[in-house]
């Protein structure tokens, strides 16, 4: 039995030696040492040696066990290390390589037209405000003196929910938002930029489109007030040297309204394609806060007047940067976004 020990250890420890990898390991573990293993028969049949050599073998069994798990231990570990090594060594970089280009993304135009028309605004003392996209029939219009079967409703092809929730059609719905939350009844100076909708597609329209809309209500607003705040916000945005130009016009929540246009930024007011050869562009539609409106939402029109004025983002966006087709805007065109990349971003 001494003898058949030894040439267990001895076979293990040469297997052991020329193993060359963990699985061949393991099965050598298991077939020396495992349940089923030689070791462990050898002390199953220990009832059918003399009593007084089963000390003697048991004792015998034991030590070999202990040097072949030492053993086995030691092997493992160093296949171990010679496996890490081997993966530090596939995931080494070479930091004399030249980088790879890493593309960079760029704001969206429309994004680059927000955040100028709200840093110019915020620091005119203006508050930026929101409202909810999915509006009711209540503040996208009747609020805003447009009661139902009004005619004026037929010029915006709404896209309606329910007889009751819209799309709004107009960022105008926040105006009466922000009257009726005003429970003071304090002056107000606010501007809402965001998404509206209408039934319209082509190059210059979308279904979908930005726009920012300015409320001032106080005592004492004058239509001098609506010009020279235009005239800053129109200057900062499209250039120090256009022309405004107010021609009257029809809003049901303003009165008087106006269209305001500006001279053609492209030949100068000289007239070409982009003016229609009238030498003016329209930017956008304002005018004095309706009484109507004002008393509706909480204001008493004998004390407090206000200005409104709206215009598209998107259309904003196109003659700043010169942008032939809206449809451009929502493409996510790479080649086109990329024109507006810019190192301080």
């Amino acid at each position: 039995m001494k003898e058949e020990i030894e040439k267990i250890k001895k076979l293990a420890k040469e297997q052991i030696e020329k193993s060359i990898d963990l699985k061949q390991l393991d099965d050598i573990r298991v077939k020396c040492l495992g349940k089923k293993g030689e070791l462990t028969a050898i002390l199953r049949g220990m009832g059918e040696i003399a009593a007084e050599q089963r000390p003697v073998i048991g004792s015998m069994v034991n030590t070999v066990r202990d040097e072949l798990e030492a053993l086995i231990k030691e092997k493992e570990e160093k296949f171990k290390e010679d496996m890490l090594k081997l993966e530090l060594q596939k995931e080494k970089i070479d930091i004399t390589l030249p980088a790879t280009k890493i593309k960079r993304g760029s704001k969206h135009p429309v994004n680059r037209v927000i955040e100028e028309i709200e840093d110019l605004f915020v620091s005119m003392g203006y508050d930026v405000v929101d409202g909810p996209e999915l509006e009711t029939d209540e503040y996208c219009f009747e609020r805003l003196n447009l009661p139902k079967g009004h005619p004026a409703r037929d010029m915006q092809d709404s896209f309606y929910v329910t007889t009751e929730y819209l799309l709004r059609t107009q960022t105008s719905a926040v105006q009466a938002r922000v009257m009726m939350a005003n429970e003071e009844k304090t002056p107000i100076r606010v501007i809402c930029p965001g998404k509206t909708y209408r039934r319209d597609d082509d190059a210059t329209h979308s279904h979908q489109f930005g726009q920012v809309e300015g409320l001032v209500i106080d005592k004492n607003i004058s239509l001098a007030d609506l010009k020279g705040t235009l005239e800053v916000f129109v200057h900062k945005m499209l250039g120090e040297n256009l022309e405004l130009r107010f021609r009257p016009s029809y809003f049901p929540f303003t009165e008087p309204s106006y269209e305001v246009d500006v001279s053609c930024f492209k030949c100068g007011g000289k007239g070409c394609s982009l003016c229609k050869q009238t030498g003016w562009i329209e930017i956008l539609g304002s005018g004095m806060v309706h009484p109507n409106v004002l008393k509706m939402n909480g204001y008493d029109p004998e004390k407090y007047t206000g200005f409104a004025f709206g215009t598209g983002l998107d259309r904003l966006a196109m003659f700043k940067f010169g942008i032939p087709d809206i449809r451009l805007l929502y493409t996510n065109d790479i080649r086109f976004l990329n024109q507006f990349d810019r190192k301080d971003d």
